[in-house]
C-alpha cells in the first residue's frame, strides 16, 4: 500500500515537472472542461503558421516564440488592447509568460496563479508552477525542446532588457539564437473585431495639494541623482515613474492613474512622448509646453513613437544615458530601448526615481493616511450591509458584492475608482490565491465557508489595498484555527521593531512563523511597496525570505507597503488578510549609533471576531488587538459618523468589542517571540 502510494506520488511529481499535471486532461475519453478554460487550438494553428512565413517574419523561420504579459513599458496591470498573452493562452492573471513552439505550447507562472492557470488553460498547454521542486525554468525547458540552430523570436518592446539578457545568457551557450522580430506576431492573428481598443484618455495635473513638491523640484532632484552616477541624461519608460516627476496623471491604464508616455530628461530639458491630443491646455501650462519663457524645467512635446527616432539620433550628445534596469517589481527598460542607444553611451541602472517616489514627503503621507481612513469607512458600511442582508436570507453572488464594493468605494470623496480589480471568492474559489470572478465562475454566497474579499481604491490622496476574510455562519475548528494562525503572523509583523538595517526578507520569518509551526505556508509574496496615488504594487519594497532581491533591500521611514500573508487549502477555503503599513523612525531607541524601525498600521477595518481562536493569541497579541480596535472606533467611528453611514458604525462597533487579554501563553507564541527575539539579536550585534 505505502509502495503504491509512494509511485503514485513520484509519478505526480514527474507530470508537474514536465508541465503535464492538468486538471481534467486525461488523455483517456473527453473530461467535461472547467467553466473558466479557452478553447485556444485554432489560435495556435494561426499562430505557428506564422513562425514559419518568411514573408510576415520578414527574417528566416522561428523554432518558438515567447509572450510576457507586459506592455512597451513593463507595466504589471496593461491596458485590454495589450493582453496578447491572455488572447493565445486564455489565461487571465497578471504575470505569466507563454511559449510557443511548433509543436507545444507551455506557460510558466508563480504560486499566486496555480490554481486559476490549471483552470483557465486548455489541454494545448503545459502548465509550469514556479515554485515547486523540479520544476524547470523556461531557459531550460528551451534547451531541452530546441537543437543547436534553433531561433526563438521575441517583440523587443515589450520582453525587458533583463529578460532578454538572461534568455540569450542561458541559450546562446547551447547554440539557440533570440530574434528580435520587427512584427508582433500575436497583433496578426488577433482580429480587430475581438480586440480592444486602446484606451487613449485625457491627462490630468496632480496637484501640489496632494503631490507635495512641485515637478520642477522632482526634475531637480533626479538631475542631481543622475549627476552623482555620471550620467548627463536620462530615458524614463515606467509610466509610474513619469506620472510621479512631472505630476500628471492619465487613464490609459486599468487602474492605476498613468499616461501612455515616454520621457528623456536632460540637464537643461525635459522631452515629453505622448499622444499630444492627450493633453489639453491645463496640462500644458503646467508643464510649461509653448511658454515664451524657456527654462531648465520646460517640457517639450514630441509624438509617442518619435522616440524610437529620436533615440538613435539625439542619444549622440550625450556622454552616459541612463538606461533604467531590473529593480523588484520595476522590469527596467525594454530591448527595443537598449538597441536604440549606442552600447559606449548606455549606463544600465536602476532608476533613481524608484526610491525618490517610494519615500513619501509629509504631504503625501498625510494623503496616504487620510485616504485610508475614508477607504476604511467605505469598507465597513459595505460589510454592515452584506452581512446583513445575508443572515437575512438575501442571495448575493461573487459578481453581486464585487458591484456593492465597487459602488461604496467609488462614493468616497476624491476616489477615482479602483487601484486593482476586486476580488470576492467564496468557497474553493478562496482557494485561488489570485481569483477573479467571472460570468462562467460566479458563485452564490452561502453561510458554510469563507469569504475573501480584496479590494483597493484609488484616491487623490493616496493608494489603498486591503484583504479580509469573512463567515457569515458558524466555521469549522479548522477554518478558525487557519483564520488566527494568519492574524497572529499579521500581528507580530505590525509590532515588529528593527534595526534600520535589516534586510526586508528578514521580516517574513515573523509573518510566516505562525502557519510553519503546524506545517502551512503561502506561496505569495508576504508585501509589497505601495505608491501614493500611483501602483499599488511598487518598487522597491518586497518581503519574502525566499527572494534574492528582497535579501538586498532595507527599509526607509516614509515607505508604505502591505502586510498580507495567508493560506489556502486547495477545493476547500482560503484565508487572507492584508492591511497597509507605513515605516516611521523610532529615535527613542537609538542605541549605539544603530537607528531602529517599527510599522504603523494605516488599513483601519475589523478582523472577524467569529473567526479568532483566542487561546491561539498571546496576551500581548490581544493587547495589540484592542488598541488596534481602538483605533478603528476613533478614526473610522468619527469618519462614519461624518458620512452618516450609521449601519456601518453600529457594526464596526460590535465587531470591535473589548476582548480578555489575560491568559497562559501559548505555544505559538512562544515561538514568534523566539524567532522574533533571535532576528533582532542577530542584526543588532
Amino acid at each position: 500500500m505505502r509502495t503504491t502510494l509512494c509511485l503514485y506520488t513520484f509519478n505526480l511529481d514527474l507530470e508537474k515537472q514536465r508541465g503535464e499535471l492538468r486538471k481534467a486532461c486525461s488523455k483517456y475519453g473527453h473530461i467535461a472542461q472547467p467553466a473558466r478554460r479557452v478553447n485556444t487550438t485554432m489560435r495556435l494553428a494561426a499562430f505557428r503558421n506564422l513562425m514559419t512565413d518568411e514573408t510576415v517574419l520578414l527574417t528566416l523561420p522561428i523554432q518558438a516564440y515567447l509572450i510576457t504579459s507586459s506592455d512597451e513599458h513593463q507595466s504589471i496591470d496593461i491596458d485590454g488592447f495589450e493582453k496578447r498573452r491572455e488572447y493565445i493562452s486564455g489565461f487571465s492573471g497578471s504575470y505569466g509568460d507563454a511559449v510557443v513552439t511548433l509543436d507545444k505550447a507551455a506557460l510558466w507562472t508563480d504560486g499566486r496563479y496555480h490554481l486559476q492557470a490549471d483552470e483557465q488553460l486548455d489541454c494545448n498547454w503545459l502548465l509550469f508552477r514556479e515554485g515547486h521542486r523540479g520544476v524547470p525554468s523556461m531557459s531550460k525547458w528551451l534547451r531541452e525542446q530546441l537543437p543547436a540552430g534553433s531561433r526563438v523570436g521575441l517583440n523587443p518592446k515589450i520582453v525587458s532588457r533583463y529578460t532578454w539578457d538572461a534568455l540569450h545568457g542561458s541559450l546562446a551557450a547551447h547554440g539557440i539564437s533570440l530574434v528580435a522580430l520587427n512584427v508582433s506576431l500575436v497583433d496578426v492573428i488577433w482580429p480587430e473585431e475581438e480586440r480592444p481598443p486602446r484606451t487613449v484618455k485625457e491627462a490630468f495635473v496632480y496637484d501640489i495639494e496632494y503631490a507635495g513638491k512641485n515637478y520642477t523640484t522632482k526634475v531637480e532632484e533626479v538631475r542631481s541623482e543622475l549627476r552623482k552616477v555620471g550620467a548627463d541624461a536620462m530615458v524614463v519608460t515606467a509610466l509610474d515613474e513619469i506620472a510621479w516627476m512631472l505630476n500628471i496623471r492619465g487613464r490609459d491604464v486599468p487602474n492605476s492613474p498613468y499616461l501612455r508616455s515616454y520621457v528623456v530628461l536632460d540637464m537643461q530639458k525635459v522631452f515629453l512622448y505622448v499622444n499630444s491630443s492627450q493633453l489639453n491646455g491645463t496640462v500644458r501650462s503646467h508643464l510649461g509646453i509653448g511658454s515664451r519663457i524657456v527654462k531648465s524645467d520646460s517640457v517639450y512635446l514630441r509624438d509617442y513613437d518619435d522616440i524610437w527616432t529620436d533615440l538613435r539620433t539625439e542619444s549622440q550628445y550625450y556622454k552616459k544615458i541612463l538606461v533604467p534596469s531590473y529593480c523588484v517589481y520595476s522590469e527596467g527598460a525594454s530591448h527595443a530601448i537598449y538597441q536604440h542607444i549606442d552600447p559606449e553611451r548606455r549606463l544600465p541602472m536602476q532608476s533613481p526615481i524608484i526610491y525618490l517616489k517610494a519615500l513619501k514627503n509629509q504631504v503625501e503621507i498625510k494623503g496616504m493616511l487620510e485616504a485610508n481612513v475614508k477607504d476604511s469607512a467605505a469598507v465597513c458600511d459595505c460589510f454592515a450591509y452584506i452581512e446583513q442582508r445575508i443572515t437575512d436570507g438575501e442571495n448575493f453572488t461573487e459578481l453581486d458584492v464585487v458591484r456593492i464594493l465597487d459602488e461604496y468605494r467609488y462614493e468616497q470623496r476624491l476616489s477615482l475608482g479602483n487601484s486593482f480589480r476586486t476580488v470576492v471568492a467564496f468557497g474553493e474559489n478562496s482557494a485561488y490565491p489570485n481569483y477573479e470572478p467571472t460570468i462562467n465562475t460566479n458563485t452564490q454566497i452561502f453561510t458554510n465557508s469563507t469569504i475573501v474579499l480584496d479590494s483597493g481604491g484609488q484616491y487623490f490622496g493616496g493608494t489603498t489595498d486591503i484583504t479580509r476574510t469573512l463567515h457569515f455562519g458558524s466555521p469549522s475548528d479548522d477554518v478558525k484555527e487557519a483564520y488566527t494562525r494568519v492574524l497572529s503572523g499579521m500581528i507580530q509583523l505590525s509590532m515588529l521593531t528593527f534595526p534600520s538595517r535589516l534586510k526586508m526578507a528578514m521580516v517574513d520569518v515573523v509573518a510566516r512563523s505562525a502557519l510553519w509551526e503546524v506545517g502551512m505556508d503561502y506561496f505569495q509574496d508576504t508585501g509589497h511597496g505601495v505608491g501614493s496615488f500611483l501602483g499599488v504594487r511598487e518598487s522597491p519594497i518586497k518581503i519574502n525570505f525566499n527572494s534574492k532581491v528582497s535579501s538586498e533591500q532595507t527599509f526607509k521611514p516614509g515607505y508604505f507597503l502591505s502586510n498580507e500573508p495567508g493560506y489556502y487549502r486547495d477545493g476547500q477555503f482560503g484565508i487572507k488578510l492584508e492591511n497597509i503599513l507605513q515605516v516611521v523612525d523610532k529615535p527613542w531607541l537609538n542605541h549605539g549609533g544603530h537607528a531602529f524601525l517599527g510599522f504603523k498600521v494605516i488599513t483601519l477595518v475589523p478582523f472577524e471576531p467569529n473567526l479568532i481562536k483566542l487561546e491561539l493569541l498571546s496576551p500581548h497579541q490581544r493587547r495589540w488587538l484592542n488598541k488596534y480596535n481602538e483605533q478603528i472606533r476613533q478614526h473610522v467611528g468619527a469618519e462614519l459618523k461624518r458620512q452618516n453611514r450609521m449601519h456601518g458604525f453600529y457594526w464596526m462597533m460590535d465587531k470591535t468589542k473589548y476582548i480578555p487579554e489575560n491568559g497562559s501563553r501559548s505555544l505559538i507564541a512562544n515561538l514568534l517571540l523566539a524567532v522574533t527575539s533571535t532576528a533582532f539579536i542577530c542584526f543588532v550585534v
